[in-house]
């Protein structure tokens, strides 16, 4: 019988393919002492909800392997759906119980609306509507859940950030005490101090989209008419620094995840050699014509260009010593030509104005800091700049998501008498480097490069 409730904010693919099989691989091992529950912060997804309401939360999991293996699995760790409604309601008393002892999310690396120097942007629509009492960002409802969890007797809490952001339990952390700041609720900072804790996490799976034929074939095998299935490769790992709060979690240990003092080198591993080069090849398949990760990653160009990324200018930065980089390297990109994913280049390619700041920067920094001229990773923002280009001029094949997209600010860029200057000395984007002439030109002939590569 479930003692505890994980409660997960935001209810997409990647958490029913990631941190809910997790739980159901507990649950298969007689452990059912945890459940989840599960809702969003924004009305885009409430046909899913709908959809796993009427299947008693249950959904079919496909995964495929690069040579084509699939199997079926009925997930059934989700036991409560929170419908959503404007004032979240719902889904704050959920987080506001005594027995829900862990609040998850992943609200995508745009959705923590973080400068390059880890500050909120304060004039970001929906964080600045949550500044005024609204509830359409992470914030604005964990702090208004942490308000009324104040007042239980035991109103301890782990908050856990699944989304691939550096450091995530701390920027979080970092983040939510300067809006409580701002928005004037330092009893909640107090409070915090002794309740909490943000450990923080890696997480790895490609979960595209679910492809349309995906419940047929799901019914050809199984005989399961499913509404609401995901898929996704066979590869899984979660890692989680062991810090939940009076040590209360689920037994993770048993079923394969990471517990460990430290996230923080399988982060940078992760971060840096599959989520950059992903995005990387993803944004060169566009330019180079391909629709689908797999086709693109089996350009010679594209390939190239994610492979001298991680060679020239990751394996220096990092090292080689706690993780075989160059083997992970190889792994990640074979992963990437698994043509039966069919994730799309369109998913992969979105929020790059959150990706080159959290993801790319670093590396770009620590290689110049090294003496060394870090053309391999320079070519990554030409590749987006001459992506956006495109974009500018209606040429993409598909639209363009971007949770932190200023349309006046890129439409600006593109219209003035030197775009790749605007760019180059863009501090939300480069940071330090926005005002070194020598990223300017480092990055002027990465543009030319990339556009006599794309054609």
């Amino acid at each position: 019988m479930s003692k505890y409730t994980w409660l997960h904010i935001g209810l997409g693919s990647f958490h029913r393919a990631h941190q809910a099989w997790y739980l159901n691989e507990l649950i298969k091992q007689g452990d059912d002492s945890w459940t989840i529950a599960a809702g969003n912060i924004r009305n885009d997804s409430e046909h899913t909800i709908e959809a796993l309401t009427a299947q008693n939360g249950e959904y079919v999991l496909e995964t495929v392997s690069p040579q084509g293996e699939r199997a079926y699995e009925v997930i059934k760790s989700i036991k409560k759906l929170i419908p959503w409604q404007a004032d979240l309601l719902p889904l704050i008393d959920e987080g506001a119980q005594e027995q829900t002892k862990v609040i998850a999310f992943t609200v995508t690396e745009a959705g923590y609306y973080l400068d390059s120097h880890f500050k909120l942007v304060q004039n970001d629509p929906a964080l600045k509507a949550d500044l005024a009492g609204g509830n359409q960002t992470i914030y604005g409802i964990i702090a208004k859940i942490l308000k009324k969890r104040m007042q239980l007797a035991d109103g301890k809490v782990t908050l856990l950030c699944c989304d691939n952001v550096r450091h995530n339990g701390e920027r979080f952390h970092d983040g939510l005490v300067e809006f409580l700041g701002l928005t004037g609720q330092n009893d909640i900072i107090e409070w915090m101090k002794t309740n909490i804790t943000t450990p923080n996490t890696m997480v790895d799976r490609i979960v595209p989209r679910p492809a349309e034929d995906l419940p047929a074939r799901i019914e050809a095998a199984t005989g399961v008419a499913d509404k609401a299935p995901v898929m996704g490769e066979t590869f899984i790992q979660w890692v989680i620094e062991d810090n939940f709060k009076d040590n209360i979690r689920p037994a993770l240990e048993k079923v394969g995840v990471e517990l460990v003092e430290s996230v923080v080198p399988y982060e940078e591993a992760k971060i840096r050699v599959l989520n950059v080069p992903h995005a990387a090849i993803a944004w060169a398949g566009t330019l180079l014509g391909e629709l689908y990760i797999h086709d693109s990653t089996n350009l010679e160009t594209a390939y190239k260009l994610a492979h001298d990324y991680v060679t020239e200018d990751v394996i220096p930065s990092l090292g080689n010593d706690l993780i075989d980089l160059a083997k992970y390297r190889d792994v990640v990109l074979e992963r990437f030509t698994n043509p039966h994913i069919k994730d799309t280049n369109q998913r992969v390619a979105a929020d790059g104005f959150s990706k080159i700041p959290a993801q790319i920067q670093p590396t770009l920094i620590e290689r110049f800091k090294q003496g060394a001229l870090p053309v391999a990773t320079a070519k990554l923002p030409a590749l987006f700049f001459v992506f956006m280009e495109r974009r500018h001029q209606g040429k993409l094949p598909f639209t363009y998501q971007d949770g932190i997209l200023d349309e006046a600010a890129v439409r600006a860029m593109y219209e003035s008498a030197d775009p790749i200057h605007v760019f180059a000395t863009d501090k939300a984007l480069f940071g330090e480097l926005a005002a070194k002439p020598e990223f300017e030109a480092l990055l002027r002939e990465q543009v030319a490069e990339v556009r006599k590569l794309v054609g």
